[in-house]
């Protein structure tokens, strides 16, 4: 019987776990966003995850004059601001920033 019958030096098919892993920990996360506003205001988060549209995601008062919601983002690194009766206001809560294309910055949150 020669090598090649026996099955020496085939390598076996594993399933690869390694594409496995990362695709579990590829699942988007739930994202809590708030902002303190006064009562009465309109309040929209915009943001690289939904092409920075600024009436897509709205934020519902929730008390004490906080407005929040909550998103499902991808893992990865998210550019974002909120939208405050239509004046652009950066998360004040955040200390993660990136300079933007209007000469002003971003809040930036990471997901893992």
């Amino acid at each position: 019987m020669n090598a090649k019958q026996q099955g020496i030096g085939k390598q076996r098919e594993q399933p690869n776990v390694g594409n496995r892993i990362a695709e579990k920990n590829n699942k988007p996360r739930k994202v809590k966003f708030q902002v303190k506003a006064a009562e009465g205001n309109t309040v929209f988060l915009a943001g690289s995850f939904n092409n920075w549209d600024p009436k897509a995601i709205t934020l519902k008062k929730n008390g004490n004059g906080l407005y929040a919601t909550t998103v499902s983002l991808a893992p990865g690194r998210h550019e974002y601001k909120f939208l405050v009766n239509g004046a652009w206001q950066l998360d004040e809560q955040c200390q993660q920033r990136a300079p933007n294309s209007c000469g002003s910055f971003n809040s930036v949150v990471e997901v893992a």
